[in-house]
């Protein structure tokens, strides 16, 4: 598991449960993770052998801007229920 890979399941991992969409979202946060590793390293993603990473000069930063967009979506839900405290508008004057 390269470093980027290994960031991205322990920022998983710091949210907890999750529901809905979020664990597909999750998974292909992990693919796009190991994918940004394998491009940078020219690692082969079959047998972990050192080969030339052939046009990730173009490729890294797609994948690269996927990848953010997909944990951006993973986490867009966890904000609105960050807001949610449950306690209501208490500071309201009624």
């Amino acid at each position: 598991m390269g470093p980027v890979e290994k960031a991205v399941h322990d920022d998983v991992e710091a949210l907890g449960d999750l529901s809905e969409v979020e664990p597909s979202l999750a998974e292909l946060a992990y693919v796009l993770a190991h994918t940004v590793d394998v491009l940078s390293s020219g690692e082969c993603s079959t047998c972990g052998e050192a080969v030339p990473a052939e046009g990730s000069d173009r490729t890294l930063p797609q994948v690269s801007r996927e990848l953010r967009q997909t944990l951006a979506q993973l986490m867009e839900g966890r904000a609105a229920d960050d807001d949610d405290d449950g306690l209501g508008d208490l500071a309201a004057p009624e």
